[in-house]
């Protein structure tokens, strides 16, 4: 499996204090069955001691720590904010980008209210030839309340990644669990990643949403694990998405989508 969004770089935003978590983080997801791990360190004004120049390097530190027979591979990226993106300059967004390709971004979904116009500032990244991924849009409540505005994000190239805690959950009262499974049921979810901050297991696992995805949608759980995550670290387009057992992709009327809820 592949990890896309993971906070696993030690003392620099709110992920692992020190190395040893670090690694102690690194060696549970590899023993979850993670092969490649992205590590996305915040992004914004309040992590001021993210430095984008170190990222490669912590990645490469790390990975040395690891024990000789570890299979993993770190990757570094970060998890962006729209306005630490907006503001940021040519290169700032090509070392925040996976792998430092200059392909492909992690942003951080909003958790207050969207401004109408979330939508055209994502476009604007991508006039800046970016592919934006989008980081757990089913935890912000303006998507709860209007699931279509992610449907036509989707239609027009937002690659959506949904968290294995919310796919997984227990709780069926959670409206980011209601979101995340119709995103993945139909068809709109392209990344399954843990988002993971520390060892502890108080956050489901990759495996645990992979799993649970393939409740949902058993043709698609493996494709938002390993082909699209690979696609987008190639900086390649994705793998076409399996079809549903209906044939084609969804799409839905309004009442429709919210019926469905």
């Amino acid at each position: 499996m592949i990890d896309l969004h993971a906070h696993v770089l030690p003392g620099i935003d709110d992920g692992p204090p020190d190395v040893a978590t670090s690694i102690a983080m690194i060696r549970a997801a590899e023993a979850d069955g993670t092969r490649v791990l992205a590590a996305t360190p915040h992004l914004r004004h309040d992590h001021p001691e993210v430095r984008l120049e170190d990222l490669a390097e912590m990645c490469a530190s790390l990975e040395r720590k690891l024990p000789a027979h570890s299979e993993i591979r770190l990757v570094p990226a970060g998890e962006c904010d729209l306005g630490w993106a907006q503001a940021a300059s040519a290169e700032e967004l090509r070392l925040a980008s996976f792998g430092q390709r200059g392909t492909d971004l992690l942003l951080e979904t909003p958790y207050g209210a969207l401004p109408p116009n979330f939508e055209e500032l994502l476009f604007g990244l991508s006039l800046r030839g970016l592919r934006v991924v989008l980081a757990h849009p089913e935890r912000n409540r303006t998507f709860q309340a209007d699931p279509l505005r992610l449907a036509g994000l989707s239609d027009r190239g937002v690659l959506l990644q949904v968290t294995a805690e919310s796919v997984a959950s227990g709780n069926r009262a959670s409206e980011s669990r209601r979101l995340a499974g119709l995103l993945v049921r139909r068809g709109f979810a392209h990344v399954i990643a843990s988002d993971t901050h520390s060892p502890e297991r108080h956050r489901a696992s990759l495996s645990a949403g992979r799993l649970a995805a393939a409740r949902l949608a058993p043709e698609r759980a493996e494709w938002m694990v390993v082909g699209s995550p690979a696609a987008i670290l190639a900086g390649e387009p994705l793998p076409e998405m399996p079809p549903l057992e209906s044939g084609g992709r969804w799409r839905p009327a309004r009442r429709r989508w919210q019926a469905a809820r």
